[in-house]
């Protein structure tokens, strides 16, 4: 039974569809009506009322004269994001700059059947687990998650960011709602140009603890953004890990298309090359053939990178809106990925961690945002 809203929380009931397929029943399901989406109102498949307005959100706004930036913090009962997926740390809701909007929902609504995302042709549906938005860090190992392989059905494993989930069957989904058995112990620290999040986690039963800290900083009178990655084990067991940003890019609403230009610093290859009538590999650039439309998905996996700090950088830029981003890594790439449907462009860049019981690894990343000259527009 679908669960309604209070009044003037901007959520409504949807109608059945007919090309709702998996996710297409009313129940559980929420259409978003405001700006901001409700990446947290399922968990585990249970659509929850909800008592507080979008503004509510636990949140935090900072500034440095030149960025305006929004994030929303983590917090396990009224969080805006609470899926099993993307670290809660950092999600950021918008940032401004020089009158251009890079971040925000690339999404229209929220369904607990729906499997990662539904493009509909009207909207797009997204799944509690992929329904983030900004740059958002992912942690994986093997494919899995840490302590998956090891661990038996109904026992734990961990989720770098999230906490410690409950295994269920034999088969790991990325973008399933496990159930969360703790979401660790998280602190803020707020200041007028930086957010600091920490999560203290540690699980007995698979043996593994972390005390992971990140901070989202705005350079001082620059348009940068750093987030700033520490994580020390403080369990028993070598923590082994990727992490990749998903870099939601919602730059002012364009549907990536050739306006996009995605720049590299090596010659381009790819195992996985796309579609030529969506996109090619020109040189070290990969650019759109056309316009993403209903339906239409870019995605390829790129090589060409070798084991210098120079490689991990990333220029995204649109000349029809005369803005872009530069996003530079510290650590050497080992994969890289690109995935784009008609609201959002996505390009993911992944390093590697090993980690000794007390030892720790940081890690960071620079975003540059700029305007271009008016000539290249």
């Amino acid at each position: 039974m679908l669960r309604r809203f209070p009044k003037g929380w901007g959520f409504q009931p949807r109608p059945p569809s007919k090309k709702s397929g998996e996710g297409g029943g009313e129940e559980g399901f929420m259409r978003l009506t405001v700006a901001v989406p409700l990446a947290c109102a399922a968990l585990l498949g249970v659509a929850l009322v909800l008592k507080t307005s979008v503004s509510q959100f636990p949140q935090a706004e900072i500034s440095n004269g030149q960025l305006r930036l929004k994030l929303y913090l983590p917090d396990a009962k009224h969080g805006y994001y609470r899926g099993a997926r993307f670290d809660w740390s950092g999600t950021i809701g918008s940032l401004e700059y020089q009158g251009h909007q890079y971040y925000g929902p690339w999404f229209d609504s929220v369904d607990p059947k729906v499997h990662d995302y539904q493009d509909l042709g009207d909207q797009i549906i997204a799944s509690p687990c992929s329904a983030d938005s900004g740059p958002v860090d992912e942690f994986k190992t093997r494919g899995t998650a840490l302590g998956w392989d090891e661990a038996a059905v109904g026992g734990t494993f961990i989720k770098i960011g999230v906490g410690v989930l409950r295994k269920d069957d034999a088969h790991y989904d990325y973008v399933k709602q496990y159930e969360i058995v703790n979401p660790g112990r998280w602190t803020v620290k707020t200041d007028h140009n930086s957010v600091e999040f920490t999560q203290e986690l540690s699980d007995a039963s698979s043996g593994y603890g972390y005390i992971y800290r990140k901070v989202v900083r705005l350079v001082d009178s620059k348009p940068e953004m750093l987030l700033e990655h520490h994580l020390k084990n403080t369990g028993r067991r070598t923590i082994q890990s990727d992490v990749y940003n998903h870099n939601f890019l919602v730059l002012d609403k364009q549907a990536p298309g050739p306006d996009f230009v995605i720049t590299f610093p090596f010659q381009l290859r790819s195992p996985k090359p796309p579609s030529e009538a969506l996109a090619r590999i020109r040189g070290n650039q990969l650019v759109y053939s056309k316009v993403l439309r209903s339906g239409e998905v870019m995605e390829t996996l790129l090589e060409g990178f070798g084991g210098s700090l120079r490689d991990n950088e990333i220029h995204i830029e649109n000349r029809r809106v005369g803005a872009g981003v530069k996003i530079t890594g510290d650590h050497p790439l080992s994969m890289l990925n690109v995935w784009s449907i008609r609201t959002v462009l996505a390009v993911e860049p992944y390093i590697t961690m090993t980690i000794e019981p007390g030892s720790e690894f940081s890690w960071g990343t620079t975003y540059d945002y700029h305007t271009l000259p008016s000539n290249t527009k």
